[in-house]
């Protein structure tokens, strides 16, 4: 064989400059005949004898042997170390020529040689990109799309292909695709080739390389794709087909108003049918299959719409049947159900409805499941769920009372960030405006010292916030001395001060009406953090910073105000100050002038006193 291809390609070359048809059509099928026995060694002895540069000649012959040219190119570019030389041979220019032509042979090939030549080669695609090849493509796709025609089918598979090929993992190329308007065209194939297998497996193949693209989905939206997937999954038994379309699935869904499509089309029932076949199995694929469906209803619970629709006023079959998840022993099954629930929670009506109906009790049986080495995922999504539940005001009281702050205190030692945060964000929402329990958890030391030491946690943001904000709540809605004591003993007041900078203006106003309250109701005990954590210093800074909004300078005046209030805390400060000045003049040493801190706090001092013997005359 290997002597016969050497004959070959001597002969093509000697041949190809002649024009000599019938021994060039020998030579080519000799060529095809050793590339099918071993493609590798065969493509390497093709570019060993310099055959590549003669195909562009061959190409745009355009004759008999055209077809069988463009074969050989498509079987040699299978090879990755052929692709570069093909481009460099200059072959792609005259392909995509015989794109323009009509002969479907001809186009076969040539949508196999440039889709082979394009796949995982940057420099195929920059070539067809730049000869244009992508359009004439995608424009015989649309032009062939309505016929049903075996040998047609046989070309839009290949061209659809070459079309993948071209533009996978390429952003670019994918937008270029999407503004050529290829997604309803590859959408209409899906109806109209709905029995040929091939076609339809390489436009799922393109369709998740479009859809993972932003802007592909408000074209996706405008067409019936939401129909021929879930028709599509409907007819499917083999797993893998399944997973196919489950893959072009989940990018798709993250639109909302593809959300609400697919509810629409029956894709939820369908997902239903899947849980159900494989919750009981311990099989890979379907333990695989099982979380791809139950994560895939989770997301589709995200849009307003599609939620609100399944979940029917509290009694919609699927919202019963996602329920039952919860108590189920299966890991998958209960994050589903709590990340469920948690997105059913998202207005005051669902979540009182659900209150009411006592999905707070499944939820804190699953929490006490989870409490000893549990699964971190189901404890953070049933804290989720119970922070939704826990917005309404009227549900605040039922969840107290049904032991919520209780349980969610049991994971109070976890070093999971994720628990720690919606384990915070829980209590928070659950205290807001409940005075007692703001009581009862802020004299809680263990509970105290946590946040201390979470308010530190630099390396996680959102506990470091949430932290300080619980902090401060408890003293905001408790109002109370031995709340205010137990923060302070517990080293919680300079983290308040702290908050106080915070770049959120929320977290200002929440740390400054905390720090009014402490300077309000035990300044003597505070005193000594206030000193030490500079908060003069930074009263100064917020009432000077035009950025400051109206509320932080008048929150910055009132804490003020409670300090000038209580025994002229400002005035004991700046004349203790004023007195070891007094003596380092005595003994001669160094001075240190006079303490900023101190300035600042008498210049505050005096213009507050002015301003309210002002307001008291007018």
């Amino acid at each position: 064989m290997a002597d016969n291809l050497s004959e070959a390609l001597k002969t093509l070359k000697l041949t190809s400059a002649d024009g000599a048809s019938d021994s060039i059509e020998g030579c080519l099928d000799c060529l095809l005949k050793a590339l099918a026995h071993n493609n590798v060694e065969a493509s390497g002895k093709i570019q060993e004898m310099g055959v590549l540069p003669m195909m562009p000649a061959l190409l745009s012959a355009q004759n008999s042997c055209t077809p069988k040219v463009a074969n050989i190119i498509a079987e040699v570019a299978k090879n990755e170390f052929m692709r570069s030389p093909c481009v460099e041979a200059g072959l792609i220019p005259p392909l995509v020529q015989l794109l323009n032509c009509k002969d479907e042979e001809i186009l076969l090939q040539t949508g196999r040689a440039l889709g082979n030549i394009c796949y995982d080669s940057h420099e195929g695609r920059s070539a067809v990109d730049a000869a244009g090849g992508a359009l004439i493509v995608a424009e015989h796709i649309k032009a062939l799309a309505e016929s049903t025609d075996r040998d047609t089918g046989k070309l839009l598979t290949v061209f659809c292909g070459m079309l993948m090929n071209y533009s996978n993992d390429n952003d670019s190329l994918q937008a270029q695709l999407i503004s050529m308007g290829v997604i309803p065209t590859l959408v209409k194939l899906l109806g109209v080739h709905s029995q040929n297998t091939a076609l339809t497996e390489m436009c799922l193949i393109a369709f998740g390389n479009l859809a993972e693209l932003e802007s592909s989905k408000e074209q996706f939206a405008s067409t019936k794709v939401a129909e021929e997937l879930v028709r599509m999954f409907r007819k499917q038994v083999e797993h893998e087909k399944k997973e196919m379309i489950f893959e072009v699935l989940a990018p798709l869904a993250e639109n909302d108003v593809i959300k609400l499509q697919l509810v629409e089309a029956g894709l939820v029932e369908c997902l239903l049918e899947v849980v159900a076949q494989t919750m009981d199995s311990d099989r890979e694929e379907d333990v695989a299959q099982l979380k791809t469906a139950s994560d895939l209803m989770v997301l589709l619970l995200l849009g307003d719409e599609s939620m609100q629709k399944l979940f029917e006023g509290g009694k919609g079959s699927v919202f019963q049947r996602v329920l039952s998840w919860v108590p189920s022993n299966n890991h998958q099954l209960q994050l589903a159900g709590a990340l469920a629930i948690a997105n059913f929670a998202r207005n005051d009506g669902n979540c009182i409805h659900m209150v009411d109906t006592g999905i707070v009790q499944k939820l804190i049986e699953l929490l006490d499941r989870h409490v000893e080495e549990g699964n971190v995922t189901v404890q953070h999504a049933a804290l989720s769920a119970l922070r939704n539940l826990a917005i309404p005001v009227v549900n605040k009281s039922k969840m107290l009372l049904a032991g919520v702050s209780d349980v969610v205190l049991k994971f109070l030692k976890s070093e999971m960030p994720p628990v720690q945060f919606k384990l915070l964000g829980t209590l928070r929402m659950l205290i807001d405006t409940q005075a007692d329990a703001a009581e009862q958890l802020g004299t809680n030391s263990k509970l105290v010292e946590r946040l201390v030491e979470w308010c530190e946690a630099k390396d996680h943001a959102g506990v470091m916030g949430e932290s300080n904000r619980l902090l401060s709540a408890l003293i905001r809605h408790s109002k109370s001395k031995d709340v205010v004591r137990t923060v302070i003993q517990g080293g919680g007041v300079k983290h308040l001060i702290t908050m106080a900078m915070s770049e959120h203006m929320i977290m200002q106003n929440e740390a400054l009406v905390a720090l009014g309250l402490i300077a309000a109701l035990d300044l003597d005990c505070a005193e000594k953090d206030f000193v030490g954590s500079s908060l003069v210093q930074v009263l100064h800074k917020l009432l000077t910073d035009e950025r400051s909004a109206p509320e932080i300078k008048y929150n910055s005046m009132i804490l003020i105000c409670s300090i000038m209030g209580s025994v002229s805390w400002g005035e004991r400060h700046i004349n203790s100050h004023t007195t070891v000045r007094s003596r380092e003049r005595t003994t001669r040493q160094s001075s240190v002038g006079v303490c900023p801190e101190c300035q600042k706090a008498a210049c505050l001092l005096r213009s507050l006193r002015r301003i309210f013997v002002i307001g008291e005359a007018i």
